[in-house]
């Protein structure tokens, strides 16, 4: 089992240093960068990240596949994967539809876009020379000059039941959501089916007794998941509470809990659930 800790979009990115140092004296296994459409870039926040640290794993969740393609992303995860060997897991996804409609690269079929990518992607990080007429991929004869000896991980962050069969099929990890708890960790296990395959869970961390601040993280994750607010799953509460929570994530069926602190001061409160959970 393992825990991690994402850097939230709302943090300046000049604080990214500092937080990935803290965290790599902390008894935690990874940093998550993000990459979200006006915030930040993932592959340059990752970059940072593995450059300030000595051991954490850097994840980024998620590159949305829609803005690169997959020759770029093949190069940017395999030099980092050069540069930090075993330090990386990528992610990548459909991206919010609204936002690559924003940027004008919405995708015909975002199904068939992701999948062919995360396969040529993983193809290129294994060295392979690519040629690929797909419906959304096209590739003729490209290869890295410079593939990592050992390939980072490909994940696909994805929700919806099709995308979780998708991932099972192409990816080597599935990325699932803040606001989703057991029943939902079981039914995305299901659908991805079996073998070596790495969950990764998001959840809202607050430690605190401001029920305005939790009610807004509840609603933020329930209209993205299409859920009741009272359906969200999130570590808030006391530190108890919120150790007790990530638990239950990992008794479910994650791989891997990646806790997202809520506010402006979030190691504090990633400091006070470590010391609950050891």
């Amino acid at each position: 089992m393992r825990l991690g800790v994402m850097f939230d979009r709302d943090l300046p990115p000049e604080s990214l240093v500092p937080f990935c140092r803290h965290l790599d004296a902390a008894e935690v296994d990874d940093v998550w960068v993000v990459e979200d459409l006006g915030w930040t870039g993932s592959i340059s926040s990752a970059a940072t990240a593995l450059a300030v640290t000595e051991r954490l794993r850097v994840g980024i969740g998620i590159a949305p596949a829609p803005l690169r393609s997959p020759a770029l992303l093949a190069m940017e995860f395999g030099n980092l994967a050069r540069l930090y060997p075993h330090r990386l897991a990528a992610g990548i996804g459909h991206g919010v539809q609204d936002w690559m409609r924003q940027v004008g690269v919405l995708a015909p079929s975002p199904l068939a876009l992701l999948e062919e990518t995360i396969v040529a992607v993983r193809a290129l990080l294994r060295g392979e020379t690519v040629t690929v007429q797909g419906r959304a991929v096209h590739l003729d004869g490209v290869s890295l000059v410079h593939p990592p000896a050992t390939p980072p991980p490909v994940l696909a962050g994805v929700v919806r039941p099709r995308s979780l069969e998708l991932s099972g099929r192409a990816a080597q990890g599935t990325i699932l959501p803040e606001g989703v708890g057991g029943a939902q960790i079981e039914e995305a296990r299901k659908l991805i089916g079996g073998g070596d395959h790495e969950l990764v869970v998001f959840t809202h961390l607050y430690i605190g007794e401001d029920s305005t601040a939790v009610a807004r993280l509840a609603a933020g994750a329930a209209e993205f998941l299409q859920i009741d607010p009272g359906e969200v799953v999130m570590a808030a509460g006391s530190p108890e509470t919120a150790a007790d929570q990530v638990r239950s994530l990992w008794e479910a069926g994650a791989d891997t809990v990646v806790v997202r602190p809520f506010g402006p001061d979030p190691l504090p409160q990633v400091d006070l659930l470590l010391a609950e959970l050891r």
